[in-house]
């Protein structure tokens, strides 16, 4: 037309008019019932446009997609889960959970430094604002760094944190130096008594090394330290630095000690580390597991029973023994054998296993049966070494490995228990390898292989390794340190894992390698502990006979990948939000009827997948449609069915998942067979070209 090549207001005019006509054009298209019409053509538009480009990627539909969440590919050829393809709505999923990587005080000293003298500039500002505040301790921690300050009767109120903070400004500003000293320890305590700080004293009297060091800022405040520091208060991002909250902490956390007040704080090397750290604050608060295990009634601590003491509901239930069913079934695939024991034992047991000795405070107290004292369990480890020392062992029966997941009970102060996480009846994965000294090496990486399969089936496929050796009080020779720290490296070394080592932090009866998972927003979490024991088999006196007949101690080694199934639990609700991968959803598949006629139909597909294996709910409320869709997804269900009278008239159901809304129609046979098939298999669920095409088209 001749408006197209007339000045640019004309041509924009008549853009807009034709705009406009073919807005009503449509309109009256979709008011005289054609709308089947258009869905067709823009389908046929999409099918032609795939054709023409020839894409290699294949017709996967959303619903293969949902099923493919939360698989790995494996690294064993027991478990081998191909891993799926990208597509594309993996890959908006995968920029949407991108977070920073934020450094650790385990792989970066600077940071450690950092945060150490950020709690002493914070301990000096607060002294120079309350003259009368008395510092304690004041150590970094896993994001940041606390004191503890004795206030009296003036107590710190969250509104003084600011001024706080502002005071550590000037601090840093100044740029003072940070001086390290070293005094006698006659001479420190002269010094604190000068300033009239008893709980340093304290502080003193427990620091067993000569000489005692000191820590001054610039010449204006100073404090016991063995460092490390900063070179100067001008060396700390001021902007990296946040205090957060001020709480009770009991003096040596003794409950009949004086009540402490406790600042907290974070620090960071930048600005935008610590704008991150604040992103995974939120993150973690909209994933805490104990809202989420509330909205989708999967467990509960009845204060009415006591506290830490957790109630299974049904659906939380269902997901735990699902667990439970995938542990046993990879230890009995990889050589283990299942135990049982009870859950209480006459004290003498404890007290030659040492529990008693050492762990007294921790377990709850005795109970007498006709006579003689009682205990609950607080661990399963001397019950295995009954068992073993039930008979004589050969040296060929070893290695002997047994796994109980065993329920033990322990005492927590009430102010300390905190959902899942700390609770007072847990159950532990636990398991105990008795083997030769020249098996050890082959057992330990065994137990790393089993612990990397099982981790990654629930998406948990980064790790931070600690290796913690001998501490100054220890049991055992020379020798079997020597061998047991060799094989704790060469397994380590076997796997190609990186690792840190603890010099000194090893148990009294054996090193040990510890393994901190990394979940979805950036945080770790100690779970997996593989342990070395020279103690209980001594004290058992557990032994077995050579290939010359002689008598010799196995070694012993604990281990447990979980940790727990409840601190487990909670560490998976949190890491999915409660979106838990099909596999374990408590219910995979909710049958949604639009009216009460077709509820029937619901129930036989019900039977039908039930029967196939598959965990199926029929909504049964009288809500609309779409309240039930809603409901569906505030459940987090993965797989949702609409059923009307088409879908009864053709046996067929209209599918929805979480991730990719309507994807189209299924057979009834054909759903729950490929919903198997992606529960059993490689996660692969191929779907027919014109299905793939409809979802696309409704979609556009």
């Amino acid at each position: 037309p001749a408006w197209m090549t007339t000045s640019k207001p004309i041509r924009s005019a008549g853009w807009l008019c034709l705009v406009c006509f073919s807005m009503f054009a449509a309109f009256g298209l979709l008011t005289n019932g054609s709308l089947k019409h258009l869905r067709a053509a823009v389908s046929s538009q999409v099918r032609s446009r795939r054709l023409m480009s020839r894409s290699p990627r294949c017709a996967t539909s959303a619903l293969q997609r949902v099923m493919n969440i939360g698989r790995r590919g494996a690294t064993r050829q027991d478990n081998s889960f191909e891993k799926p393809r990208m597509t594309r709505a993996h890959s908006t999923l995968a920029k949407e959970k991108e977070v920073m990587e934020l450094p650790t005080n385990n792989n970066n000293e600077n940071l450690l430094r950092i945060r150490h003298t950020t709690a002493h500039v914070m301990a000096m500002a607060v002294q120079k604002l309350f003259p009368d505040a008395q510092v304690t301790i004041g150590p970094w921690i896993d994001n940041g760094f606390y004191y503890d300050f004795h206030t009296g009767d003036q107590k710190l109120q969250e509104d003084d944190l600011k001024k706080i903070k502002k005071e550590m400004d000037k601090i840093i500003k100044a740029d003072l130096p940070l001086v390290r000293e070293e005094v006698t320890r006659e001479e420190a305590k002269k010094r604190i008594e000068a300033i009239n700080e008893p709980y340093k004293l304290e502080i003193l009297d427990a620091i067993k090394t000569e000489p005692v060091t000191i820590y001054h800022i610039g010449d204006q405040w100073w404090d016991l330290c063995a460092g490390p520091h900063v070179e100067s208060t001008g060396k700390l991002p001021r902007t990296a630095i946040e205090l957060q909250s001020i709480a009770g902490a009991y003096w040596r956390g003794d409950e009949s000690r004086e009540m402490l007040q406790r600042i907290y704080g974070t620090a960071w090397e930048s600005k935008d580390q610590l704008k991150a750290y604040k992103t995974m604050l939120q993150e973690a608060k909209r994933r805490d597991h104990r809202g989420i295990g509330q909205k989708l009634d999967l467990f509960s601590i009845q204060e009415d029973a006591g506290g830490g003491l957790v109630f299974w509901h049904p659906k939380g239930a269902a997901i735990r023994q699902l667990i439970e069913n995938f542990w046993k079934d990879e230890h009995l695939q990889n050589g283990y054998e299942l135990l049982y024991t009870p859950h209480v034992a006459n004290l003498d047991l404890w007290k030659t296993s040492g529990h008693f000795d050492f762990y007294k405070d921790g377990m709850f107290d005795q109970m007498e049966i006709e006579g003689d004292q009682y205990q609950i369990k607080p661990m399963n480890c001397p019950f295995h070494c009954l068992v073993y020392k039930d008979k004589l062992r050969s040296y060929r029966e070893l290695p002997k490995r047994w796994a109980e997941l065993g329920t033990v009970y322990r005492y927590e102060r009430s102010g300390t228990l905190h959902g899942l996480f700390r609770v007072r009846g847990f159950t532990q994965d636990d398991a105990h390898i008795f083997c030769l000294p020249e098996q050890l090496e082959d057992e330990l990486v065994g137990v790393l292989d089993l612990t990397e399969s099982i981790l990654s089936r629930f998406g948990f496929d980064k790790y931070e390794i600690n290796l913690s050796t001998r501490p100054e009080k220890s049991v055992g020779s020379d020798e079997i340190w020597d061998k047991a720290e060799t094989a704790l490296k060469g397994a380590l070394k076997r796997k190609g894992w990186d690792y840190v080592v603890d010099e000194g932090g090893g148990a009294f009866y054996g090193p040990k390698i510890d393994l901190k998972i990394k979940d979805a927003i950036g945080r770790t979490w100690q779970c997996s502990t593989v342990q070395c024991d020279f103690n209980l088999p001594e004290r058992f006196d557990l032994e077995y006979v050579n290939s010359e007949s002689q008598r010799k101690r196995p070694i012993m080694v604990h281990r447990a990948i979980f940790g727990s199934i409840e601190r487990f639990f909670g560490i998976l609700t949190e890491n999915t939000a409660g979106d838990f991968p099909i596999w374990l959803a408590p219910t995979q598949l909710k049958l949604l009827p639009v009216t009460e006629s077709f509820r029937d139909f619901c129930n036989e597909v019900k039977a039908k997948a039930v029967r196939a294996g598959l965990r199926v709910e029929v909504d049964q409320s009288a809500e609309r449609l779409g309240k039930q869709i809603r409901n569906a997804e505030m459940e987090k269900v993965p797989v949702v069915a609409v059923v009307g009278q088409k879908e009864v008239d053709g046996n067929q159901l209209a599918i929805r998942t979480r991730k990719d809304g309507d994807i189209g129609t299924f057979d009834v046979d054909d759903l729950i067979s490929k919903m198997v098939e992606a529960m059993k298999g490689d996660g692969n669920l191929p779907v027919p070209e014109e299905k793939m095409s409809a979802a696309e088209a409704e979609s556009a």
